[in-house]
């Protein structure tokens, strides 16, 4: 199975590839949209070594996963993961459960995009590669990401408090594990 194009109402989610790196370059260069990763922008260097590996990958092609860029017509809107994020790029996938992310351009925050994309994902996940179980996280103070996990239909089920080399605002607070499972999954979608 290869990765797919997926289509939403208002996005096209495009497996990502290296000609997507300017893309990142205009997302991850942005303050606020790091704020809870790094706690600042990636410098140009950083965005080159952390995203050329990951827009080469297709290791996980095979299975359906990776990642994949977000498009409303022509407009680049950010980037959507699932069974990466969590990983080296040169390992191999998990079919079993793996990891959910997505990450929006700002001027398109609060416009329930990174939910209809998280959306596409989980059924990719669950009705197309199988998977039993799909999980996402953040920091606890990431309100935004909080509230597409609870949108998508996913439930808290752990706080977790970690060493940090970099300490990050908020990071005290911790960071929340949310997860959904396929039967969770279907019980929303079917009947």
């Amino acid at each position: 199975m290869a990765r797919p194009v997926l289509r939403t109402k208002r996005i096209e989610l495009r497996p990502m590839r290296p000609k997507h790196l300017p893309l990142l370059h205009e997302l991850d260069s942005d303050p606020a949209v790091m704020r809870h990763l790094l706690g600042r922008a990636r410098t140009p260097q950083e965005i080159d070594d952390f995203w050329g590996p990951r827009c080469a990958e297709t290791r996980a092609d095979t299975a359906g996963l990776g990642w994949w860029v977000g498009f409303e017509g022509d407009e680049f809107l950010g980037w959507w993961d699932l069974g990466r994020s969590d990983s080296d790029p040169d390992s191999d996938p998990r079919v079993d459960e793996t990891e959910i992310g997505w990450r929006v351009v700002r001027r398109r925050w609060r416009q329930g995009l990174a939910s209809e994309g998280a959306r596409a994902l989980l059924a990719h996940g669950f009705d197309t590669v199988g998977l039993r179980r799909i999980w996402a996280e953040t920091l606890a103070v990431n309100a935004g990401s909080r509230g597409v996990m609870r949108a998508i239909g996913m439930r808290h089920v752990r706080t977790e408090h970690r060493q940090r080399h970099e300490p990050l605002p908020g990071a005290e607070e911790g960071d929340v594990i949310y997860e959904i499972t396929r039967a969770q999954w279907r019980s929303r979608h079917t009947g």
